[in-house]
């Protein structure tokens, strides 16, 4: 069965300049997206989706095939990750290659696991229509707080305000890594009824929007790449 990775990386980030192609402990960013999905053995093809020269360049120089450049379309604030996907599926079937299992896996992920893709496809051999991975919050969300608007504090689910944090179910969010996904079952999201999910630990996952979450993200890639040679 054909199988597909697609990484979007856009040219333009406001929050961190150059963010997909930035050093990340010695190589760009989204070189490890790349290796990642070609070690894996996982892909018959393995391809960038951006808009930019210098990601193109970057892309190819580790192993990755970029077609085409990304339409202006696409490559603006308001495209959505399922633009990018749909928009490289089509390009690929007007040239015959059509693929039952796809997997968009993010340019700023060098937390990512081969195992864990490995994972991924087979729970989405169950026939699910995606599955990606997931991390437990910290704390309890149903124990959080927000603030009115004269800054008082109130509890968003105030009927658990003495309920103990371990009695309390645990609660998810996306890990913002991978999906695998059959295209054929998504229609307007990446989430599906039948969508499924694998748990990762918070150390294997860092969401990087600004540099503190850089920070984050090299000091946790340290302390695995240490546990891993251990």
């Amino acid at each position: 069965m054909a199988r597909l990775a697609i990484i979007p990386a856009r040219g333009g980030s406001k929050r961190i300049p150059g963010k997909n192609i930035r050093n990340f402990h010695g190589k760009p960013i989204i070189a490890y997206s790349i290796e990642a999905a070609r070690q894996s053995g996982l892909f018959d093809e393995v391809i960038v989706s951006t808009d930019d020269d210098q990601i193109w360049d970057i892309a190819v120089q580790y192993g990755a095939s970029v077609p085409f450049l990304r339409s202006a379309e696409n490559s603006n604030d308001t495209a959505t990750t399922l633009d990018v996907i749909r928009e490289v599926l089509a390009a690929l079937k007007h040239h015959g290659k059509e693929y039952q299992e796809v997997c968009c896996i993010y340019a700023t992920a060098p937390l990512i696991r081969i195992s864990a893709l490995e994972e991924g496809l087979r729970r989405l051999d169950d026939v699910t229509a995606s599955v990606f991975p997931v991390v437990a919050f910290g704390f309890p969300i149903w124990r959080s707080l927000k603030l009115e608007s004269d800054q008082r504090v109130s509890m968003n689910w105030p009927e658990f305000s003495q309920t103990r944090s371990q009695d309390l179910p645990p609660a998810y969010h996306d890990a913002g890594q991978w999906y695998w996904f059959r295209p054929n079952l998504i229609t307007d999201s990446l989430y599906a009824p039948s969508s499924a999910a694998i748990v990762i630990s918070e150390m294997e996952a860092q969401d990087i929007d600004n540099e503190s979450d850089w920070k984050l993200a090299e000091i946790k890639y340290s302390i695995l790449q240490k546990d891993r040679e251990a």
